[in-house]
């Protein structure tokens, strides 16, 4: 394991989060099974870079990148703080048909709003790859459970600056993985799945790299989409408006809200509750030159 990954913040359990947190307030557990959680490391998802340096000294979300910014205006904080929980319960692998096209990147989720993570933009936190290059791709196992991890990426020519649909993306996955081997524990940030792929040869210029999980022991499916640019890079990630990656002490915290779309609807939330702490952009809106992207915005 390099020294990067060695030094990833790790996410501690949720009682310890509602300690070291208080305006986190306290965890509630239930009962019940834990379900499967997870989203692309790197490169990274949406969800996962936009949790990683958007978290405050005070645990609040506070995001300084504008497409994240955005993302919280839109559908608030819990998309940060379960930013492994892009899922379809029901999702039985399916795709194409299933998820709406100017959804992908939020998998059409009924559980929590991801809604804000399908604004087009050219902010979002980045991966610098290098076309045709072998890499090392992970995946944060928050639960551990079998499938297979497909992995799409962008035609040439499609546009960041407007939503994003199936057609955007080549129709057959350049990558497939089942039952990979993992690292860690379980609830652990700095966990991961991990595999070793050819990246999309003939690339050139940002692009996204989908991934949809499809676990083999139940139709719960996961989906993601990392921002990347194939310009010769090794795995830099650039964060427009943020110079710092958030603080140790505050990405230490870790703690899945309530008040999801849907209460009761996934088993990953039958054991176990919280409460996050209110956030919301301030300042000139964020969201007001991409509201019109949204799904079933008025433009």
């Amino acid at each position: 394991m390099s020294d990067q990954r060695k030094h990833r913040l790790r996410g501690i359990g949720l009682l310890t989060a509602a300690a070291t947190l208080p305006a986190m307030a306290a965890v509630v557990f239930t009962g019940g099974s834990a379900a499967a959680h997870g989203a692309p490391m790197d490169p990274g998802s949406r969800t996962y870079l936009c949790w990683k340096y958007s978290v405050g000294e005070n645990g609040a979300v506070e995001p300084t990148n504008p497409a994240c910014a955005a993302a919280l205006e839109a559908s608030g904080a819990n998309g940060f703080y379960n930013w492994f929980a892009v899922l379809r319960s029901d999702g039985a692998g399916r795709t194409e048909g299933f998820i709406p096209d100017g959804e992908l990147c939020s998998g059409g989720a009924t559980v929590y709003d991801f809604s804000g993570f399908d604004i087009p933009s050219e902010e979002w936190p980045t991966t610098h790859l290098t076309s045709g290059a072998d890499w090392e791709f992970t995946y944060n196992p928050w639960a551990h459970h079998p499938g297979t991890f497909h992995q799409y990426v962008t035609v040439d020519g499609w546009d960041p600056n407007a939503p994003l649909g199936w057609d955007d993306l080549e129709d057959a996955p350049f990558h497939s993985e089942t039952d990979p081997p993992y690292r860690g524990g379980v609830g652990d940030a700095e966990s991961e799945y991990y595999w070793d792929a050819q990246l999309p040869e003939g690339k050139e210029g940002r692009h996204i790299i989908y991934t949809v999980w499809e676990r083999s022991d139940s139709e719960e499916t996961f989906y993601g989409c990392s921002d990347v640019v194939f310009d010769g890079g090794n795995g830099e990630v650039t964060v427009p408006g943020d110079d710092t990656a958030a603080s140790p002490e505050a990405m230490t915290a870790f703690t899945a809200p309530v008040d999801a779309r849907e209460t009761g609807a996934h088993d990953a939330h039958a054991g176990h509750a919280a409460h996050s702490p209110d956030s919301g952009a301030t300042g000139t809106s964020a969201l007001a030159v991409l509201q019109g992207f949204l799904p079933g915005a008025a433009g």
